[in-house]
């Protein structure tokens, strides 16, 4: 398992170059991925759109007006929260005044709005009614994991974060585990390891994966290594902002539990399981012997 540091000093503002010249915010809605972590990642169209809003939706607009000054833009806009629990509620005052000609911009507390955060609903209900949307884009934490992970790009599922328990998270680890497409999830710090831990479960300890926390920051940090590697160091506590990313199954066209194969190798789990073994052991063993997907085989032997 290797890892990876890398410092990021973000420069002051007065030591920021002006830059190219900026079209003018359009009227409508815009969406403005903000830094993840380092103040120097700012765009100079984000540096632009904060001064030219009319209206800032914000997740948190204490931290946007932190953002403002760190950038040294002096905001004249009228600032709206727009948040998981409030953006139902402010759909229809946000795409009016969008729609009546305002310069509305969407920004989340760190990387792109709608991506495991604030935003999709708006984006929808916007372009029901016609109004202009576009985007100012930056900094993405699953995008920036994603290539610094070491494990393949062509294709690539986004997972947010998994549901905490109960057959929800069965569910999501099943897909996981048998996608051929590598996959990126997000989590916190203080799950992480029994998140690992899961996933070593459904998609077998020796996938590859990588484990990135506080990227963009002072104390950024790559781990590379399998699943069974990562989870056992994450045991001992993991700090920051984490996005996981797991490589993708190398049976993902295996069978469904329906298929007469399937069903006969699941007779054989059955039967390990009858002489003692675990019906979970039972089917990694047969599916690692058969090449099928571990999670098929054991559905259909719980099916018979």
């Amino acid at each position: 398992m290797s890892n990876q540091h890398r410092s990021a000093d973000a420069p002051s503002p007065e030591t920021t170059p002006q830059g190219p010249p900026v079209p003018p915010l359009p009227p409508g809605i815009t969406l403005a991925a903000t830094p993840i972590g380092n103040l120097s990642d700012a765009t100079f169209r984000l540096r632009s759109a904060l001064g030219e809003a009319d209206v800032i939706a914000a997740e948190d607009t204490r931290r946007v007006r932190a953002l403002a000054a760190g950038l040294n833009v002096a905001l004249r806009a009228h600032l709206i929260s727009l948040h998981e629990h409030n953006e139902t509620a402010r759909l229809q005052e946000l795409v009016d005044r969008a729609e009546a000609g305002e310069r509305i911009l969407v920004v989340s507390d760190a990387g792109m709005p709608t991506i495991s955060d604030p935003g999709f609903h708006l984006v929808a209900a916007a372009a029901s009614r016609g109004v202009g949307i576009t985007v100012a884009p930056g900094a993405s934490a699953p995008v920036t994991a994603l290539a610094l992970a070491g494990l393949p790009t062509d294709a690539f599922t986004f997972n947010g974060f998994l549901p905490r328990k109960g057959r929800d998270r069965r569910e999501r680890l099943e897909q996981i585990a048998e996608a051929s497409a590598t996959q990126i999830l997000f989590e916190s710090p203080h799950r992480v390891a029994a998140t690992l831990a899961d996933l070593a479960e459904h998609c077998g300890p020796d996938r590859r994966a990588a484990l990135a926390r506080e990227l963009t920051k002072l104390h950024e940090e790559v781990r590379r290594g399998t699943l069974a590697d990562l989870a056992a160091w994450a045991e001992g506590g993991v700090r920051g902002e984490v996005v996981l990313i797991i490589g993708g199954s190398p049976h993902p066209k295996a069978a469904d539990s329906s298929d007469s194969r399937v069903r006969s190798l699941a007779a054989e789990v059955r039967a390990l399981a009858d002489l003692g073994l675990r019906l979970k052991d039972a089917a990694r063993h047969v599916a690692a012997r058969e090449g099928v997907a571990v999670n098929a085989l054991y559905r259909a032997a719980t099916r018979q």
